[in-house]
């Protein structure tokens, strides 16, 4: 089963792609609630290339690497990814008011489906909010 969850982003396509493959932003976006962050990301962002996210509960009771194998980039439109025995696809999208961003993932068995959908949403709302707030810096 594939769960899907979207955002529109008011900013540059050049900036939201920057800001989801760069491991500097990923470290300040990546984070389904507020008492979670990633304290450490690193990509190597090529077909082939691999990335790893820590995210951690910030009492410190507990942890995990997300990490995977980018199988497909195609720039400014398309990241897909493998992590683990799933899968995952970013598509980037021009729309009305911005950039559509639309992550598409395979659902694991362990959690509720909805769960699982409300956690990436969160982090995807997450994204929007730190790409937005830098573009009202400078």
């Amino acid at each position: 089963m594939q769960i899907t969850v979207d955002t529109v982003v008011a900013a540059p396509l050049a900036e939201v792609w920057r800001a989801y493959s760069a491991p500097e932003d990923i470290t300040q976006w990546n984070a389904a609630s507020d008492d979670w962050h990633t304290p450490s990301a690193s990509v190597d962002f090529r077909v082939g290339g691999t990335f790893t996210s820590r995210m951690e509960a910030r009492d410190g009771s507990m942890g995990f690497d997300f990490a995977g194998t980018y199988t497909t980039i195609v720039e400014h439109e398309l990241i897909e990814y493998r992590f683990g025995d799933r899968m995952a696809r970013i598509e980037f999208a021009p729309t009305t008011g911005g950039i559509q961003v639309r992550v598409t993932f395979d659902a694991e068995t362990v959690h509720p489906v909805e769960q699982q959908r409300q956690g990436w949403q969160a982090i995807l709302d997450n994204f929007r909010r730190h790409v937005e707030a830098g573009r009202g810096e400078g």
